[in-house]
This record gives structure tokens, C-alpha cells and sequence, in this order.
């Protein structure tokens, strides 16, 4: 059996994170990692490091955030930042794939399943991740 794909989704304070089935068909909502500050990533990094060893994978699609415009702006550079620490980190893989509008589905998603605009925080980067990811795996050759 091949490894898995993790999906991310790098935000300001969180980071969704999404995880494929083992036959790399469908996209499910792992978690959402939080923290402190901005740049307080270590926790992070280690997390995202647990997860893959735990779920074998090998193959790691980093969701990111170019403007409507096609341009990129300071979210990216952020991006490619915490991209170039988490492949220090492990020895996997990591794709950058558009992530626009996900945010804005995923809160469409928690809308229409009636989840309360003030609970949506919890779940809305974790469900972007899996939008992210199954992007992904749809598109695949």
C-alpha cells in the first residue's frame, strides 16, 4: 500500500490540515493546529511531522494564497517560507496548489450544514485543507 497525501492549509495563527484515503480518492478533515503567534511555528512543524509519520505519507499539497488578481502578495512569501521549514523538517515531498476562494467555500459548506458563524472558526481552515486536497487528487494523472 502507498502512502498518503496531507493537505494544508497555512494561515496567519492556524493551519488545516487535511489527510486522503489510503486508496488516494477522497479528502477528510483532520484538524486544525493553532497557536500563540504568528511566527511561533515549532509546535506546528512537529505536529505536521507527527501526522505524517502516523499516517505513512508521502506526499505532502500546501494550499497557496495568490490574489484574485494572479499576483502574489506578502501571504505567499509567508507561504513559501513555512514551506521551506516544513521540508526541513521531513523528508516529503511539498506541492503548492491555488487555494483561492477555498476559504470562502468552506464557509458556504458550514453555512449550509448549519453550523453557528461563531463556531465556524473552528472547522473552517481544516475543511479548506480538504477542499485543497481533494483538488488535488481529483486533478492527479
Amino acid at each position: 500500500m502507498s502512502g498518503r497525501i496531507l493537505g494544508l492549509d497555512y494561515g496567519t495563527k492556524t493551519v488545516g490540515v487535511a489527510i486522503s484515503d489510503p486508496l488516494l480518492l477522497t479528502a477528510q478533515e483532520l484538524e486544525t493546529i493553532t497557536r500563540e503567534r504568528a511566527s511561533a511555528l515549532r509546535h506546528t512543524l512537529v505536529r505536521i511531522k507527527e501526522i505524517c509519520e502516523e499516517y505513512q505519507v508521502t506526499q505532502i499539497v500546501l494550499g497557496y494564497p495568490r490574489n484574485m488578481d494572479d499576483s502574489e502578495g506578502f501571504r505567499c512569501e509567508d507561504t513559501i517560507k513555512f514551506k521551506e521549514l516544513l521540508e526541513k523538517r521531513v523528508d516529503i515531498p511539498i506541492t503548492l496548489i491555488d487555494e483561492r476562494l477555498t476559504t470562502v467555500y468552506a464557509d458556504e459548506i458550514l453555512e449550509e450544514s448549519g453550523v453557528a458563524k461563531k463556531d465556524r472558526k473552528k472547522y473552517i481552515d481544516q475543511i479548506a485543507a480538504a477542499i485543497i486536497l481533494q483538488e488535488f487528487l481529483d486533478n492527479r494523472s
